[in-house]
């Protein structure tokens, strides 16, 4: 705890730590851009079960082949990691907007997903790498704050599909949420191109080892944290990805409100940024319990309400509303502790 005020201490620390968090927060709202509109584009396209799904899963699938090509490459360590997240956020705005400007269909639509996907591959790491130049024994706050600006910029999609004026007959219109989320991650790249500095604690570039891939399974920290990140980011992903379907189901039960998407889209919103304020307060809590203690409790906790919200009754919408909070809480919470740990 001791060293969270010191923050500061390095020149231009915490405006730095502040661009780059807002630089994630803008660029990572193309994440989730598609899925929080799925219900419009089935509207539009008559999606599929599979089709609606795909919208969502190619992204994931897109980030994790990105990364292991990066990885691979190694283009956090051979290039410029500023130069990285500026590009990639850049190429990332542009797949995710081609799907308005070309309307091209569900098939291709996938398949700029999965782009989309792919070039967000060059914004995570790379900014934890970033945040790791300006942190060090505070590094697991930092990444929390970091961590946190990620949870609401994936948000940002649902908070502008709870906008009915941005369409027609109170539903909004796919083509502006898109629009205005590639737009607000050209402003993300361009802050990180012109601004954002690397910070004082840059290490020097290490070639890639093939070696490595054994000697972290083989070293039992590093295994456990690995398959314990594993763990996480299957919940993770898969509750993002469902939470929104969710609420406007369970919204759209009462009679009182119907069919509107607005208000679930709202709630899903806020569902995501409580993974921003627990975030920032789990880095308080590791500094001071220890990071493996906060890390299990808050996945105790996560994994216990999504073995049971899907079971409560509709009608019980106000407990459904409070416990998908407090999961999105406690999803996102752990997350910044993993990385940290690896890191």
């Amino acid at each position: 705890m001791s060293e969270i005020p010191n923050i500061a201490r390095h020149k231009g620390k915490w405006f730095h730590i502040t661009v780059l968090s807002f630089s994630a927060f803008l660029a990572m709202g193309l994440w989730f851009s598609a899925s929080a509109v799925v219900p419009q584009l089935s509207a539009e396209w008559g999606l599929s079960d599979s089709q609606k799904a795909w919208m969502t899963l190619s992204v994931q699938i897109g980030v994790v082949i990105g990364a292991l090509l990066s990885a691979v490459l190694n283009l956090a360590d051979r290039y410029s990691v500023r130069r990285l997240f500026t590009i990639s956020a850049l190429l990332a705005a542009l797949f995710n907007a081609a799907i308005p400007a070309l309307n091209p269909g569900p098939e291709s639509a996938i398949l700029l997903r999965f782009l989309t996907g792919f070039a967000l591959a060059g914004v995570y790491p790379p900014g934890m790498k970033l945040m790791a130049t300006w942190c060090k024994k505070d590094l697991g706050f930092g990444i929390g704050i970091l961590v946190g600006a990620l949870s609401v910029g994936s948000a940002l999609p649902h908070l502008l599909s709870a906008f009915p004026y941005l369409g027609e007959n109170g539903i909004p219109e796919w083509r502006s949420v898109l629009y205005f989320s590639s737009a607000l991650a050209v402003v993300g790249a361009a802050l990180a191109g012109f601004v954002l500095k690397a910070g004082p604690h840059l290490r020097e570039s290490a070639p890639f080892d093939w070696q490595f891939v054994g000697r972290a399974l083989s070293h039992r920290p590093t295994r456990l944290a690995n398959f314990g990140y594993l763990g996480h980011m299957w919940e993770l992903y898969a509750m993002w990805a469902w939470i929104g379907a969710f609420l406007a189901a369970v919204i759209g039960a009462r009679p009182l409100i119907g069919d509107r998407l607005d208000l679930a889209s709202a709630i899903a919103f806020a569902v995501f940024a409580a993974g921003a304020v627990a975030s920032f307060g789990a880095g308080f809590v590791a500094e001071r319990f220890g990071r493996t203690y906060t890390t299990a409790g808050l996945m105790l906790m996560s994994g216990s309400i999504a073995l049971g919200i899907g079971f409560i009754p509709f009608d019980l919408e106000v407990l459904i509303v409070v416990l998908a909070l407090l999961w999105g809480a406690a999803v996102v919470a752990d997350s910044a502790q993993f990385s940290t740990a690896m890191t």
